[in-house]
């Protein structure tokens, strides 16, 4: 597992690029930890399910309370090593 990232600074799209990051923290409640792991769940079960047709999932698609008000949360399939 690999986990990037992107500034929240206000930079021209151009020269916004993701960097690996070598920790996160998630801030949240103990409501939103939950729904955060069913997401997770269900991210995995659904990767299962369709293998390599599999790219990736936004948090805030899914469950809208993440939608705006959040940072973005992004599940990428992994490439087979």
């Amino acid at each position: 597992m690999k986990i990037f990232g992107y500034s929240n600074q206000q930079l021209d799209q151009r020269h916004v690029v993701p960097g690996e990051l070598a920790e996160i923290t998630l801030c949240a409640t103990p409501g939103e930890l939950r729904r955060i792991g069913e997401f997770l769940v269900a991210c995995a079960a659904e990767m299962e399910r369709m293998g390599d047709a599999y790219d990736h999932v936004h948090l805030g698609d899914r469950i809208k309370e993440f939608d705006a008000a959040a940072p973005h949360f992004v599940v990428a399939r992994t490439e087979a090593e």
